[in-house]
């Protein structure tokens, strides 16, 4: 009913849902919203958080037109790359490997480690299996914020992405691995379910503005 609208009257009016994850969310979405709807200012948005099984989930049932998630993903789901994001260590202030200019994963080996997972589905676990290295993991959350929290107490390091530690707030030395770690960001959606004409006009504005 929503397209069937959009021929009709344009895009003056719609409702665009996007499935994200919290750095994209807090990074980039806002500025992106922002400039759209300086074009068509009566186009609503609704921001689904979640992991990427959820946000895969959604898309595939049409419970958001596209997605951010980490790529490669599912075949079934057509996909634009947008970034690729660095791995960094995080540490305390004063703490003794804050002089290194990178540190190894063998530099972690025996610290008390604060692990970013939820479900057993982490794209820091799946690097360490590929390096095979085993962290001491001391916690573990799903929140990027609260491992930021606790490393600047000291209890612990941790290895986030970089777009998530832009405007960081928080007392803390982020330093470069050794051996660049990355993960793939990118568009996902299902051809299967056709986007909206506000949707393919925002993506227009991601990839082309």
């Amino acid at each position: 009913m929503q397209r069937k609208l959009e021929e009709l009257n344009g895009i003056k009016f719609g409702v665009i849902r996007i499935g994200t994850f919290s750095s994209v969310a807090t990074h980039w979405l806002p500025q992106l919203i922002l400039n759209f709807q300086n074009k068509y200012p009566n186009i609503k948005f609704e921001l689904l958080l979640g992991d990427h099984d959820e946000i895969e989930h959604w898309i595939l049932t049409g419970r958001v037109d596209f997605g951010f998630l980490r790529l490669p993903t599912l075949p079934k789901l057509s996909t634009q790359f947008i970034h690729q994001d660095d791995f960094k260590v995080i540490v305390p202030k004063n703490h003794f490997l804050e002089k290194k200019d990178s540190v190894s994963l063998n530099d972690l080996s025996g610290l008390p480690f604060i692990l970013l997972d939820k479900n057993g589905n982490s794209n820091i676990t799946t690097l360490f299996e590929t390096m095979d290295f085993s962290p001491d993991i001391n916690f573990t959350t799903w929140d990027d914020y609260a491992i930021m929290a606790m490393v600047e107490k000291g209890l612990g390091v941790s290895i986030l992405p970089e777009l998530i530690l832009q405007r960081v707030q928080y007392d803390l030395t982020i330093l470069d691995l050794d051996v660049p770690l990355y993960r793939k960001i990118g568009i996902a959606y299902n051809e299967e379910k056709n986007l909206s004409l506000a949707s393919k006009k925002f993506l227009d504005l991601l990839f082309f503005e």
